[in-house]
């Protein structure tokens, strides 16, 4: 069982797919680990520490995916990357499978068993595989030491002897992981944090964490089955906006993380409400990359808006790129571990298996990803 890594092609993607002591597992395991020259660097990773584990370096990507079974990644292939796999090799990345599928169907094509980690299933079994999750973990984080690097104030309450200065107030905009994480790390900054969520189940979760849940009608909401905030209707996002409004306005730093998977980021914070915020107060879009739910913000640019600066960085894991990458290697390790006969020495998918049916997008040569859209 032959196992590749190679580094990533994205622009601006420091992340890596497998770090040292993953490799180190797989190996013991009895697999041959072989990873392209330099895999590590974006991510405090030597080659040197590669072969203390035994794992082989390559240095041509032909050569190295000519003899991979499973082939771990963070971002899709290319189309290049694609046509030198062989027919039969299992490929794990983020693929986004609803918005690319012109590359879905090339991967069918070549005869690429291909996992999306996106899909895989929010259940207690498959929770240690979830890289979604550990990612936006790490991205909530990100966010607040972002915002609290351009806000020019300080986040905790202080005692000095020119005076007390007040906390900052942060406004998170969606509790879910990222949105919780975002709060935890606000509030260990010693800001004072207030939080909204369309699902009021998680208002406890938000309460426990020191924040203010801020208490909005906009109707029968609720999560989908994987636990997600359901899509709002028109009608409930403008009751929405109103009913932020007044919090935005009164905040230093507003923090939105309202994602719809596989659709659009909504758009929930508007110019005008921006534009009541006081002046260099900053709002960071954490969903920039799929839309964005603030009016104005850009990808990788700071917009400023009557001198609110609106922050639409991308990617924001990779701005803690060694501990996402050894989160997100841990992930694809699990998974991994979870389909591989230790007797065997091998990998194989049960596509009867209900994280298996959830996250293989072309079993087989075949596409199987209308299921589970919407």
């Amino acid at each position: 069982m032959h196992v590749v890594a190679l580094r990533e092609q994205w622009p601006g993607e420091y992340r890596i797919a497998l770090v040292p002591a993953i490799a180190k597992k797989l190996v013991a395991l009895g697999c041959t680990v072989t990873i392209q020259h330099g895999l590590g660097d974006s991510a405090g990773f030597t080659d040197q520490q590669y072969v203390e584990v035994n794992a082989h370096i390559g240095h041509d990507v032909e050569e190295i995916l000519e003899h991979a079974d499973l082939v771990f990644s963070v971002r899709p292939p290319s189309d290049q990357r694609v046509s030198l796999m062989r027919r039969g090799t299992v490929h794990l990345s983020f693929l986004d499978p609803f918005q690319n599928n012109g590359l879905i169907q090339k991967l069918a094509h070549q005869g690429v068993t291909a996992v999306s980690l996106e899909m895989i299933p929010r259940t207690t079994r498959a929770q240690k595989m979830d890289a979604l999750s550990s990612q936006a973990n790490l991205a909530g984080y990100a966010t607040v030491i972002v915002a609290a690097y351009h806000l020019p104030r300080i986040f905790p309450m202080m005692m000095t002897a020119a005076g007390t200065l007040a906390p900052a107030r942060v406004f998170v905009i969606g509790a879910g992981v990222a949105g919780l994480q975002a709060i935890a790390t606000a509030r260990r900054l010693g800001a004072r944090v207030d939080a909204f969520d369309t699902r009021p189940v998680v208002a406890e979760e938000v309460r426990s964490l020191g924040a203010r849940f801020v208490e909005i009608d906009v109707g029968a909401t609720g999560q989908t089955q994987q636990g997600y905030a359901r899509e709002l209707t028109p009608e409930q996002i403008k009751l929405q906006q109103q009913g932020m409004a007044d919090v935005i306005a009164r905040s230093d730093v507003v923090i939105t993380t309202a994602q719809v998977f596989g659709r659009p980021a909504p758009r929930i914070v508007s110019l005008d409400m921006v534009k009541r915020m006081r002046p260099e107060s900053v709002v960071i879009d954490m969903a920039v990359e799929s839309g964005g739910n603030v009016e104005g913000s850009k990808v990788n640019q700071i917009v400023e808006v009557d001198d609110v600066q609106l922050v639409g960085f991308a990617n924001l894991p990779a701005k803690v790129a060694t501990h996402a990458s050894e989160m997100y290697s841990a992930n694809l390790f699990h998974y991994f571990e979870e389909f591989f006969d230790a007797d065997k020495k091998n990998f194989e998918l049960d596509f009867e298996d209900e994280i298996a049916q959830a996250s293989v997008v072309t079993p087989e040569g075949n596409v199987r990803i209308e299921q589970h859209n919407g």
